[in-house]
């Protein structure tokens, strides 16, 4: 439904990832990979998928994970996602690449999380926490994946770009997705004006079709240890580090006092070729899950792969690209849905496997598929 109603660029920029589409595609692979081993004859009477996070008690094991420029697939699509995932009691982390005031979401959906993609550079850091802190969030996400944009061939393809250049390509796009253009981009142009990037710093950035928007991605490949150790003094609330895919780095960011990991490689849209996040789960698990909340995100599409997730130590999981597509057709009426819809799989599938809380799950519930000869 979200390919017949977004104009070509902007679904090929939800849909694809970087190069080749390599880690995109094993990170669905990954979960193919197991199967169960389900127990019986166990009274599930009573189930229930409740999860504890940071001292608060969500409806669901997963979250919705930070996606950027979500207002241009939906009106206010940031706040949908927010308000969406505040009602079924799930957390939802708003992208530092947003086209919305991070406090116009705090306002929305207080319970929201806040991701942030920073430059080297302390002042700025520093500017940008006082500004996050002072909208109330509680829960801050650093991804550290990104020292540099990657190479989306899919975007040249689909005509995507950034800054989002007016063509007349993109005009046909427009006019042959009317829907789109009527109830996404009109109103936000009539209501808004121009989307600007709101959040990269203190200051409001540049707007999507400046030739600025790409210094707003410079210096963040001078970001090092020593900033998230900065960090870690200057911040008060959750610290979560996004794009965590050794075990070493998972040790050296607990020991700084990061109080969660998830478990990343940006849905396929950074390294190509990194392997899924779910083969590195359990030796990321092994070496801080006592410690440290472990969570993971990438390639989850079912229940199923929620509760495989969960079974190799995953304490959490959050999914992207489905809520997107959900919030394009149906706006917080369609994340809603889709949350419902991921919801009630798990709890049908925890009946199916013999479980009644999420705690019972254990590794011998899950074993691989033999390979093909």
């Amino acid at each position: 439904m979200a390919e017949s109603y977004l104009p070509r660029p902007l679904f090929g920029y939800i849909a694809g990832a970087s190069e080749t589409n390599l880690s995109l595609t094993d990170n669905a692979k990954s979960f193919a990979e197991f199967g169960f081993r389900p127990r019986v004859l166990l009274d599930v009477s009573a189930r229930h998928q409740r999860t504890s996070l940071f001292g608060q008690t969500f409806a669901a094991p997963f979250g919705i994970a930070p996606m950027g420029i979500s207002a241009m697939m939906s009106y206010r699509g940031d706040v949908v996602l927010a308000a969406a995932a505040q009602s079924a009691n799930i957390p939802m982390i708003m992208s530092g690449s947003s086209l919305i005031p991070l406090e116009d979401v705090a306002k929305a959906a207080p319970a929201s999380w806040f991701q942030a993609y920073l430059p080297g550079e302390w002042p700025r850091i520093e500017a940008l926490l006082d500004r996050v802190e002072a909208a109330g969030f509680k829960t801050l996400v650093i991804t550290v994946d990104v020292a540099t944009l990657p190479s989306r061939e899919n975007n040249v393809r689909n005509g995507f770009s950034t800054p989002l250049r007016p063509t007349l390509a993109l005009l046909w796009q427009g006019l042959t997705h009317p829907s789109w253009s009527i109830r996404t981009l009109a109103r936000t142009l009539l209501n808004h004006g121009v989307p600007h990037f709101e959040n990269s710093f203190a200051t409001r950035g540049a707007p999507i079709i400046s030739r600025n928007v790409s210094r707003d991605f410079s210096k963040r490949d001078h970001l090092d240890w020593s900033h998230l150790e900065k960090i870690r003094r200057r911040w008060n609330g959750n610290l979560v580090v996004k794009g965590v895919m050794r075990p070493e780095d998972a040790v050296r960011a607990a020991s700084i006092g990061a109080d969660g990991i998830i478990i990343s490689n940006h849905g396929g849209r950074q390294l190509d070729g990194t392997v899924a996040p779910l083969r590195v789960l359990p030796g990321i698990v092994s070496a801080v899950g006592s410690t440290t909340t472990v969570m993971v995100d990438g390639g989850i599409r079912r229940g199923t792969d929620v509760l495989k997730a969960l079974i190799l130590g995953a304490k959490f999981v959050f999914i992207g690209r489905p809520f997107l597509y959900a919030a394009s057709v149906g706006g917080q009426f369609g994340v809603a849905k889709a949350i419902d819809l991921l919801s009630k799989e798990i709890h049908q599938n925890m009946a199916l496997l013999g479980v009644s809380h999420l705690d019972d799950l254990q590794s011998d519930m899950l074993t691989r598929f033999a390979a093909a000869n």
